[in-house]
């Protein structure tokens, strides 16, 4: 790899770590901008939705737009926009640009996020790229488990501190890209010599029989658990913030404490010990496992009567759903030999229906009483638990 790929490499990971923290620097500060505004929950949860909502239309638009006209330019101006939304959450205190703010930041990462991927897979060899989009995966995963805790801590000094301050990053990742990126003209060269040989793949359309023959098979019990397991992370964590300083009188320092212990926990368990979890237990009982911890952990809360109480039960119930999604996805892919792109675009379909459609339920949820989205959480969870047992050890589906 040369001296120049290496350093777009390092600039495209920066970006992508960047634009995820955006993705969740709001959650230690949604209490504060809330009473301050004397908002509703469903404001917030909305606000919170309108993200994963633009992501989710923009992609396949942006997708094609990169292929027309290069990667370069869409992940400048991609970087150009979280800027001006990071901006306009700061500058503001209206709930339409707050809702603007959020719906340009989705916009953003639907341009950085898949076109990084798509770039370093240009700028790569086949023997690279499993590595550097591992790191791309690496930077994402981090992004979203830290940006809290960045966020709790730099609230610390006015709660918009985040958001000016992931501006600032913005406007250096942007010049970054544009500086050190290789021109369009490059770009195309290095990707022509890393070209793969054709692979004959067959009929290679994902059908309606196709897509049909998934939900009626035995993946559709992991698809199901996919969509409970989106929906209850982010219908969990759009409004603890909100919950712990309202019903336990957190501050802005410990929200930011739990979520950064959290960070931390969460990426020693990704990065050191899925993999001997599951050799140990095998992706179906780590599963079960982890609903059944995140459950408990769930009931927890509303039962707790002490902060560290909540601490505890927090870091639990975080922990197990950063392992819930990667053992998933695992069992997904060793359930069929073809039809990774149809599995893995059902996949992430239902992931953004949880995104979006979580943080309105339990926002409008908690309005009516801050214990009742914890508690059909945990029966959600509870359900996924025993959904569990009916996940077939071992089984090939034919797409």
């Amino acid at each position: 790899m040369s001296a120049k790929v290496r350093n777009a490499i390092i600039v495209l990971i920066f970006g992508n770590f960047l634009v995820c923290i955006g993705m969740s620097l709001i959650f230690p500060v949604m209490p504060f901008i809330k009473n301050e505004l004397h908002l509703s929950a469903t404001d917030m949860g909305i606000m919170n939705s309108l993200f994963a909502f633009a992501q989710l239309i923009a992609s396949p638009i942006v997708g094609q737009i990169s292929d027309r006209i290069g990667r370069k330019p869409v992940l400048v101006w991609g970087l150009g926009l979280y800027m001006v939304s990071e901006i306009l959450f700061a500058a503001t205190n209206w709930l339409w640009m707050f809702d603007v703010s959020r719906t340009i930041g989705g916009l953003s990462a639907a341009m950085v996020v898949p076109t990084t991927n798509a770039l370093a897979a240009d700028l790569t060899t086949p023997r690279q790229r499993a590595r550097v989009i591992g790191l791309l995966s690496a930077a994402f995963s981090g992004g979203l488990i830290l940006g809290p805790g960045i966020g709790g801590f730099l609230a610390k000094i006015d709660y918009k501190t985040p958001f000016w301050s992931a501006a600032v990053l913005g406007l250096l990742s942007m010049i970054s890209l544009q500086l050190m990126l290789p021109s369009e003209k490059e770009i195309e060269a290095i990707a022509k010599d890393n070209v793969m040989p054709p692979i004959s793949k067959g009929p290679s359309k994902a059908t309606w029989v196709q897509t049909k023959r998934l939900f009626s098979g035995p993946m559709k019990i992991l698809f199901l658990l996919i969509l409970i397991s989106s929906f209850g992370l982010v219908g969990f964590e759009s409004i603890y913030s909100l919950y712990v300083n309202e019903v336990f009188g957190f501050t802005i320092g410990n929200i930011a404490l739990v979520l950064t212990l959290n960070g931390l926990l969460s990426l020693m368990f990704q990065a050191l010990l899925f993999d001997r979890l599951v050799t140990w237990l095998s992706e179906k009982r780590l599963t079960r496992y982890c609903f059944f911890l995140a459950a408990a952990g769930t009931i927890w809360i509303i039962l707790a009567h002490s902060k560290l109480e909540v601490i505890i039960a927090t870091l639990i119930v975080f922990t197990s759903y950063d392992l819930i999604r990667p053992a998933i996805t695992t069992l997904l892919t060793k359930a069929s030999a073809t039809g990774q792109g149809l599995i893995n675009g059902v996949n992430m379909s239902l992931t953004s229906v949880g995104n979006i459609v979580g943080p309105i339920m339990s926002g409008a949820l908690l309005d009516l009483n801050y214990h009742i989205p914890y508690v059909i959480v945990a029966g959600f969870l509870a359900a996924s638990w025993l959904m569990t047992y009916l996940v077939k050890d071992h089984f090939k589906v034919n797409i």
